[in-house]
């Protein structure tokens, strides 16, 4: 039985259009996006299968070009569609943060960067650049390494702070394959970027990491 067939309340965009996204499971809303399904399978059925393999949204998001075309009824132009959408997702979000008039909300500075980072499958090393009233600058990424390391130089560091003229920073960076927890290493290098920092005026207010979906701030955790 096609979509087209059920219950006029149970149809994906109908349901989204009376009910509000939020009232949709996750292949619901993938049902949607996909628009149409294949032979024998309709949208949602595609969405559970999609969800399924991929193990979850994140996951989905995080899948290849060749890992997602490689999968039936899926292909180039699905696959732009949702890195488009992803990609509008982070900059409606990034949009926000830039207008309100400071991050005075450290659980939604985590959640930035949560949505930055948590698909990166090497580590990424991560700057939030504030001025001095802690309104974003701006945001970018300042070094990209493997899966387990990334090499982070304090003098470039500095060099984009200038450049920026920025007041404060956060840092974040992910740990694609472990644990959430900071390292020796990181410690280390959170300390070094600090005194670093404090040479020049400039204030380190955080630096976050990223895990999965955990984020860690070592500032809560008393090493800032």
């Amino acid at each position: 039985m096609s979509i087209i067939d059920w219950p006029l309340a149970e149809r994906p965009r109908e349901k989204l259009l009376s009910k509000g996204p939020a009232a949709l499971s996750d292949a619901e809303l993938l049902a949607v996006f996909l628009r149409t399904g294949i032979r024998g399978k309709t949208a949602v059925d595609l969405g559970r299968e999609l969800l399924e393999q991929f193990a979850g949204v994140k996951g989905l998001l995080n899948a290849s070009r060749h890992e997602f075309t490689a999968t039936a009824g899926m292909g180039d132009a699905k696959y732009a569609a949702l890195q488009a959408v992803f990609e509008l997702s982070r900059r409606a979000m990034m949009e926000t943060m830039q207008r309100d008039s400071a991050l005075t909300n450290p659980k939604d500075t985590q959640n930035y960067l949560l949505h930055v980072l948590a698909n990166e499958q090497r580590e990424v090393f991560w700057c939030l650049f504030l001025d001095n009233r802690h309104r974003v600058i701006a945001s970018e990424a300042l070094f990209y390494g493997t899966i387990d390391q990334a090499s982070v130089y304090p003098r470039e560091v500095i060099k984009a702070c200038i450049q920026h003229n920025a007041a404060a920073v956060i840092f974040a960076h992910n740990h694609p394959s472990g644990s959430a927890e900071p390292s020796q290493a990181d410690q280390t290098l959170t300390a070094q970027l600090g005194k670093a920092l404090a040479l020049i005026d400039i204030r380190m207010l955080d630096h976050i990491i990223v895990a999965g979906s955990i984020t860690v701030s070592m500032a809560e955790m008393g090493m800032i």
